[in-house]
């Protein structure tokens, strides 16, 4: 059974009156940022615990530790977070009762065998150590399993376990070590801000100003939010753990081989199972098919050190198939059974990072898996805090990925969605259920009368693909070309032939006014800002040169600015833009303001001219021009451009005007050859093009020589990060954004797969798909200069087979661009 440690030293110490940091709660996630912070140099941190260090979940933690995540950065970060606790070890003098006995993850079915073949080819290009075994060496290994149940396993040579408490702990007295203090039974009871953004927080041991404050409330996140206005989407939820009796084949082992006879961890994903050992016996663990959300309305303050009534009827059918693939687990009597609260969010990543709207407000929350990942979030909070941007690009944990369409109902929702799907295979064509119909444009209900397969992006819906009728609208999941391929075929062929249109709802738009507007982006945008009348495409960096936005620039007048960009970003770049924003300039964050239509190919000019009294022949109607005006009937701001790379005009309204607009010009293209189209083909086409997509090929993991977006860049003028991209563009770079055509038929790449040169590789696929204009198999990626030249053939790994590449020296379509400037 799990204890709690207890930790005497800091109860006479006097609180400090003033902290440049305060991060609240003590559970693993809070002591590895004041761990981090400290060590990194700001020694004035303070951590405050209501209890004890590691009384909310960090105590009752089952303690197993792996590397494999679906986001390649949370790999790094977890294969981090493992070696950094030999460190903490040493510091501190506490042991965290570390065994690295190396784990596997075992594959029961072909699909799971091909889930953990796109693993192994991540794996490769990030240098992480993994390897397949067979199902006999998997028993050699780990003796209690039944090998005739599997494919295939998955080894890593660097999982294992701790004891969770024991690395709390040491995570805390290596902060005090570097500077740092913590104080228990030292609960926030109330939070105020100041005017110049510091925070009075009161503690039963007195009042303590904190220049920055960091939610790390775990089971309490949600109340330490309430404090400051804010709701988290976090939802407890409970989860059920057992530790077997002793079992004679491990006693023998240990006693014969010491830990060299230990066994190594293990994940069945088919089982929903994951199991290690502990002591003389195993630890076994599993998410139940149906979820238990713990106190929906609220974590009660005087919860302690206690578990949960355990329900074996929950787990009953995984426990059942466990013991079917572990023998002797079924054989072995339980000693004991945990059943204990652990928060999780929307996604099953954490959140982490400064709230958009709030001013030196920071949260690391929703870290389910605190003991594979704390060290990590501790590592990026700091360097986030001190240096003002992490290392990595830390996107799948950014709390800015949520909005406010992120309710604590949907929290809820969600968190219980992905508790349910832990081991369960998401493919790469799969839309999840849950949570949906949360945001919906006008057109909601016509597009899903024509077909429509919806998707959901920062929450919300937005076409996908069209089938034949809502009773043909489904996906039949899997890892090979899907059933929308002919559908999308038809879309592009509409476009490339005659003309689409796409809803543009899901597209961010950004505000900006007054005097000052113009002074302000020349300097925070790398780019040319347009004269009026005229748009722009520039990248916005950080100060180190990493790419932060990909953003088309509208100039309404001199004083008055509309940026369009991803639309999951668009609360990380309000956010950025909020945070140092001139007196005399005002912004918002306007996407829901701004609904549209895009109109693309090469009939999209006959039919606008048709709903709308403008002339807009070629002559009048340049490329990249925009105006204020009327189409269809409703006053819009028109666009022309196009990322179909075909001829094309973006055409915004307000959201209560769409569905008039929408009817304008189905009317009018209806004998033009009028198609609706999704975001696929919309993603083919650009692919043809060779175009990027945020958070796919643009990311700050990447600088603008590197993702070739130096091209659109004002080398004239001051910019931010203008010092490190002139580094290096002088010095160079170690690796290019490419093109590549790949010789396969029947299935395509989707993202994260190596790129090989004579078996070494050299690179990763950031993304891809089929090119329907050109009948190609497309892929995008970053590779090492040497590889990066037209011309160069290399392979790529899919499902564990390779194909060869070749790197395109320019757009395979309409490579001049002249069909977009017709």
């Amino acid at each position: 059974m799990p204890e709690i440690q207890k930790d005497e030293s800091t109860g006479s110490k006097a609180l400090p009156s003033h902290a440049k940091v305060v991060v609240i709660g003590g559970g693993v996630v809070g002591c590895s940022i004041l761990f981090h912070l400290s060590k990194f140099g700001w020694k004035d941190v303070v951590l405050l615990e209501r209890d004890e260090l590691t009384s909310g979940s960090s105590w009752h933690a089952a303690g197993q530790i792996h590397t494999i995540s679906s986001d390649p950065n949370i790999s790094r970060l977890q294969s981090y977070t493992i070696d950094l606790y030999k460190e903490i070890e040493e510091t501190s003098g506490h042991s965290v009762g570390l065994h690295i006995t190396g784990g596997f993850y075992a594959a029961s079915t072909k699909e799971w065998y091909d889930y953990l073949k796109r693993e192994r080819s991540k794996a490769r290009y990030m240098g992480l150590h993994q390897e397949f075994i067979s199902p006999q060496e998997l028993a050699e290994r780990h003796p209690l399993i039944d090998p005739k149940h599997y494919y295939a396993a998955l080894w890593d040579d660097q999982d294992g376990d701790l004891d969770p408490s024991g690395a709390t702990y040491a995570f805390a007295k290596s902060a005090r070590v570097h500077g740092a203090q913590y104080f228990t039974h030292c609960g926030v009871t109330s939070m105020s801000q100041r005017p110049d953004g510091s925070w009075d927080l009161t503690t039963p041991k007195g009042t303590i100003n904190a220049e920055y404050v960091v939610n790390c409330g775990g089971l309490w996140a949600r109340e330490v939010g309430h404090m400051s206005g804010i709701h988290l989407p976090v939802q407890p939820m409970e989860h059920h753990y057992l530790i077997t009796e002793k079992i004679p084949l491990i006693a023998e082992r240990m006693e014969s081989m010491g830990e060299a006879g230990r066994l190594p961890a293990g994940i069945d994903y088919e089982a929903n199972i994951y199991f290690r050992q502990e002591r003389q016996g195993m630890l076994l663990g599993t998410y139940e098919p149906k979820s238990t959300p713990w106190k929906v309305d609220g974590t009660p303050w005087d919860f302690g050190h206690e578990l949960l009534q355990p329900d074996l009827d929950r787990i009953a059918d995984r426990l059942e198939m466990s013991f079917e693939r572990i023998p002797t687990i079924g054989e072995a009597g339980i000693k004991d059974m945990i059943n204990g609260p652990f928060t999780f969010g929307p996604d099953g990543n954490p959140m982490i990072g400064p709230v958009p709207g709030m001013k030196n407000y920071w949260v690391a929350v929703g870290v389910m898996a605190g003991f594979c990942q704390g060290g990590g979030v501790g590592l990026t909070m700091a360097e986030w805090m001190i240096d003002g941007e992490p290392s990595i690009d830390v996107w799948a944990m950014d709390v800015a990925r949520f909005g406010e369409f992120a309710t604590p109902d949907w929290g809820t929702v969600k968190s219980s969605e992905n508790y349910e799907r832990r081991f369960v295979m998401t493919f790469p064509n799969e839309t999840l259920p849950k949570g949906r119909l949360q945001k919906t444009t006008a057109l909601y209900d016509r597009l899903i009368a024509k077909g429509a397969v919806m998707g959901q992006g920062f929450g919300l819906e937005n076409a996908l693909w069209f089938a034949d009728g809502p009773e043909d609208a489904h996906e039949d999941p899997t890892f090979e070309r899907n059933r929308s391929h002919d559908y999308v075929a038809r879309e592009v062929a509409a476009v490339r032939e005659a003309v689409g249109g796409i809803e543009i709802a899901n597209f961010a738009k950004h505000e900006f006014k007054g005097e000052g507007a113009r002074a302000y982006l020349d300097r925070v945008l790398a780019g040319y800002v347009p004269k009026t009348g005229r748009l722009t495409l520039t990248p916005m960096l950080t100060e180190k040169g990493r790419l932060y936005g990909d953003l088309t620039v509208a100039c309404l007048a001199d004083d008055h600015f509309m940026l369009f960009g991803s639309g999951a970003m668009q609360e990380a770049h309000r956010r950025w833009f909020e945070k140092d924003l001139p007196e005399g300039v005002t912004y918002g964050n306007v996407s829901d303001d701004w609904h549209g239509i895009a109109l693309s190919g090469p009939k999209s000019r006959e039919l606008l001219a048709r709903i709308t009294r403008d002339d807009v022949s070629a002559d009048a109607f340049k490329f990249r021009d925009l105006r204020q005006t009327f189409v269809g009937g409703v006053p819009v701001i028109l666009n022309r451009i196009s990322f179909s790379g075909e001829l094309g005009f973006e055409i915004y309204c307000r959201p209560q005007y769409l569905l008039r607009l929408a009817e304008a010009i189905e009317d009018a293209g209806a004998d033009l050859g009028y198609r609706w189209y999704g975001a696929r083909a919309l993603m083919s086409m650009r692919l043809e093009k060779g175009w990027g997509v945020w958070t796919l090929e643009f990311r700050p993991d990447f600088n603008a020589v590197e993702s070739g977006m130096d091209v659109f860049i004002n080398w004239k003028k001051d910019f931010v990060g203008k010092a490190a991209t002139e580094t290096f563009r002088d010095e160079g770079v170690e690796r290019k954004l490419v093109t590549m055509t790949i010789d396969v038929d029947g299935i395509d790449v989707s993202n994260d797969e190596a790129i090989l040169k004579d078996g070494e590789a050299v690179g990763y696929v950031s993304s891809g798909g089929y090119g329907h204009r050109v009948g190609q198999s497309m892929a995008m990626g970053y590779v090492s200069v040497a590889n990066a030249e037209p011309g160069t053939r290399l392979q790529v790994e899919i499902l564990g087979e390779f194909y060869d590449a070749e790197v395109l020296g320019g757009p395979i379509y309409d490579a001049n661009g002249a069909n977009m400037r017709v």
